[in-house]
């Protein structure tokens, strides 16, 4: 059956469906010799091109959680050379972030080849959560907590935490737990500014049911079976083996 090219790209591990129809836009994707637009079907028999070279059989779904540091960029290739997330994979083939988390925050990042999950993952009406730590300057007094869950305006709409409670403390500032529905650029640390809170340092500990746990700064692993099957859950997909 014809599938869109966005997601057929997004099968075969060249980019996210996001990413792809932006390919197709600037004129990188070719349908049977003749430059593709957004919303193409493509045939089994249709040959598609990137760049000008021929896209391969669908590469095999994987996911891996990856302890990102501080100072890497959440991106496949990064033009102005800094380090980027895959390459602290042994193997990137065909994997692609999930989402973003800037440049100055550390924690869980998901790189998958399924095009599918990555999208389910990130847009927020298939309500996949995701939790941070936020150290803050100073004290996270109660009226700012509530503040971050009342919602606040910002530059791009509205912007709320559906939770927001204090997690301990360390020699600079307090350390305040939130769980987010969304993840716009900078979201977390433009939100807690709003509140009159500067955040210092930002982890990323938890997407939907998987949780970042003992896993070292820079270091990557596959999901566990177990990880998988309540992360496709919670994107409301089957596993992969049971499509």
């Amino acid at each position: 059956m014809p599938e869109r090219l966005n997601r057929y790209l997004a099968r075969h591990g060249v980019a996210s469906r996001r990413g792809a129809d932006a390919l197709v836009e600037q004129g990188r994707v070719q349908l049977n010799g003749v430059p593709a637009v957004v919303g193409s079907l493509v045939d089994p028999a249709d040959a598609v091109t990137v760049d000008g070279r021929p896209v391969g059989a669908a590469v095999p779904l994987r996911t891996l959680m990856l302890n990102k540091p501080a100072g890497v960029v959440s991106t496949r290739t990064d033009p102005q050379g800094r380090p980027a997330v895959l390459q602290l994979v042994d193997d990137p083939h065909g994997l692609y972030p999930v989402g973003r988390l800037d440049a100055d925050s550390r924690g869980l990042l998901l790189l998958t080849s399924d095009g599918d999950l990555a999208l389910r993952l990130t847009h927020p009406r298939y309500g996949v959560t995701k939790v941070y730590r936020a150290t803050v300057h100073g004290h996270a007094r109660a009226a700012a907590l509530r503040r971050i869950v009342e919602g606040v305006h910002l530059d791009d709409g509205p912007a709320r935490a559906l939770e927001a409670h204090a997690a301990g403390t360390t020699r600079t500032g307090d350390v305040v737990e939130v769980t987010m529905a969304e993840g716009r650029k900078r979201e977390v640390r433009r939100l807690f500014a709003a509140a009159g809170l500067r955040v210092t340092d930002l982890c990323r500990v938890a997407i939907g049911p998987v949780h970042l746990g003992h896993l070292r700064e820079g270091q990557a692993r596959p999901l566990t079976p177990a990880e998988l099957r309540a992360l496709y859950e919670a994107a409301g997909l089957a596993a992969p083996g049971r499509r």
